[in-house]
């Protein structure tokens, strides 16, 4: 696949080789008067994106917008090295995540809890931003890209609570970060994308919902890529999200104990097909990126913030 892909009118698609792989993780530029760059990848496709874009025409002063899906670091990461390559560019990210962007501690180590090594072999760290480059948006924030095209930014939690998409009307294309999930080539499904700490079911499904709404020609992931249908698509993804969290409830009725291992070890068997039918390939990048012990945390923790509410008790943050 080539490293950037006219996926709509004036759209290209940046592959940001994520670990040095392709077809991972996605970063869009959007042309106009006022260019805009969608996602900036992690700190470690800084280079491979700042060399994109330059290839693209984007000089120094050239790009006016740089935003953000959400904060987490496969989306975000090099955000504080392109502000600074782009010094003309704007930083927009949803309000709830813009003090993560202005000191990226918090942040960092949260991922390094998850991550582990991962943190800085694949994803690296962030450079903080500041706050007088950055616009924290709410819901329904157009974004001028001159000539009369404007994105909006569709408030979209569930997946993160600062989740937001990025809606091109004229071309009719929602990019919508990790709330629809990850499909990358190879894989026969749709993967939910689940994680801790954020990951709110009703919430997520909301902003389904309200996707369907908004009747996009083109619903497009930074995992990866234009699904092949928006509508069966977006239908695809609350069918799956249901089907997880249901196994995942499931285990816990006939485990009384069963934690984060029991309920992985459940989703591996249910949803990670045969060996003979899953190159290792693709097995490899899914768990790299998606993993089931990664989604049975984010369902094991929203289960038990759900049962503390029913049951009147404190929930975990």
């Amino acid at each position: 696949m080539s490293d950037t892909l006219l996926i709509a009118p004036r759209i290209r698609q940046i592959d940001t080789l994520l670990g040095g792989q392709d077809c991972l993780t996605a970063g869009f530029l959007v042309e106009g008067p006022r260019p805009a760059l969608v996602e900036t990848g992690a700190r470690t496709s800084t280079e491979t994106v700042r060399r994109r874009l330059h290839d693209l025409g984007m000089g120094a002063d050239d790009l006016a917008w740089i935003i953000l899906t959400h904060v987490h670091l496969d989306h975000a990461g090099a955000v504080g090295d392109l502000a600074a390559d782009f010094p003309s560019a704007t930083v927009v990210v949803h309000e709830k995540g813009a003090p993560h962007l202005v000191d990226p501690t918090r942040l960092v180590d949260s991922a390094g809890r998850v991550y582990g090594e991962l943190l800085d072999s694949l994803y690296g760290r962030m450079l903080p931003v500041d706050p007088a480059r950055i616009l924290a948006a709410g819901d329904g924030e157009r974004i001028d890209l001159g000539g009369g095209h404007q994105l909006t930014l569709v408030e979209s939690p569930g997946h993160a609570k600062h989740h937001q998409a990025v809606l091109d009307e004229q071309s009719g294309t929602l990019l919508v970060g990790d709330s629809v999930g990850v499909l990358i080539p190879g894989a026969p499904a749709l993967r939910p994308a689940v994680p801790p700490p954020d990951f709110d079911l009703e919430l997520s499904v909301g902003s389904l919902h309200r996707y369907v709404g908004l009747r996009p020609e083109r619903v497009v992931l930074t995992h990866y890529g234009a699904l092949p249908d928006a509508t069966a698509g977006l239908a695809e993804a609350e069918e799956a999200l249901h089907r997880w969290v249901e196994l995942a409830e499931q285990v816990t009725r006939d485990v009384p104990d069963a934690g984060v291992e029991e309920i992985a070890a459940a989703f591996a068997d249910a949803f990670v097909p045969p060996a003979d039918q899953l190159a290792p390939e693709v097995r490899a990048r899914l768990e790299l990126l998606n993993g089931v012990h990664s989604n049975a945390a984010g369902i094991a923790r929203y289960l038990a913030r759900r049962r503390s509410r029913e049951e009147g008790g404190v929930a975990p943050r």
